[in-house]
C-alpha cells in the first residue's frame, strides 16, 4: 500500500457528504486508502471494487454495441452512493458517499484528483517475479 497517496485521498473528502475514498489495483489489492479507513475495511472494499468494475466492463455492449468504454460505476444503498472510476492504467478511486452527496461535485472532484495523482497512480500488471515452473 502506497501511504503517500492516502493524504491525495483525504482531499477527495472535502465535499460535504464524501465519507471514504480508497486506490485500489485491478486485480483487487489496495493502494491506498483515507482516514477513517482501516486495512481490513480497505482491503474488503479493494477486492469489492475490483469486481464490480470487472462486472462493469463486461456489459458495455448492453449500451450501443462492442467496443463501449468503461467511464464510471455508480451504486446506490439506502444509505448513500458508491463511485467507482479508472484512476490510470489497472487502478481505480472509489468514493464512498452519503445520500446527500451533490453527485456532479463528488464525480467532478474525483476526476480532478486523478489528473493530479497522474503517472503515480498506473499500476503495472504484477508478474510472477521469482516463480520458477
Amino acid at each position: 500500500m502506497n501511504n503517500d497517496l492516502s493524504w491525495m485521498l483525504d482531499s477527495a473528502l472535502e465535499l460535504p457528504g464524501a465519507l471514504h475514498a480508497v486506490l485500489v489495483s485491478a486485480d483487487g489489492l489496495l493502494m491506498a486508502r483515507s482516514k477513517g479507513v482501516d486495512k481490513d475495511m480497505g482491503d474488503t472494499a479493494a477486492a469489492a471494487m475490483s469486481g464490480v468494475q470487472s462486472l462493469s466492463r463486461s456489459i458495455g455492449f448492453f449500451c450501443g454495441g462492442s467496443g463501449q468504454q468503461w467511464r464510471q460505476t455508480l451504486v446506490e444503498f439506502d444509505g448513500g452512493w458508491v463511485f467507482l472510476i479508472s484512476a490510470g492504467e489497472g487502478a481505480y478511486l472509489a468514493v464512498s458517499a452519503s445520500p446527500e452527496v451533490d453527485m456532479g461535485d463528488i464525480t467532478f472532484r474525483m476526476q480532478q484528483l486523478v489528473g493530479q495523482l497522474g503517472k503515480s497512480l498506473m499500476t503495472p500488471p504484477r508478474e510472477n517475479i521469482g516463480m520458477r515452473p
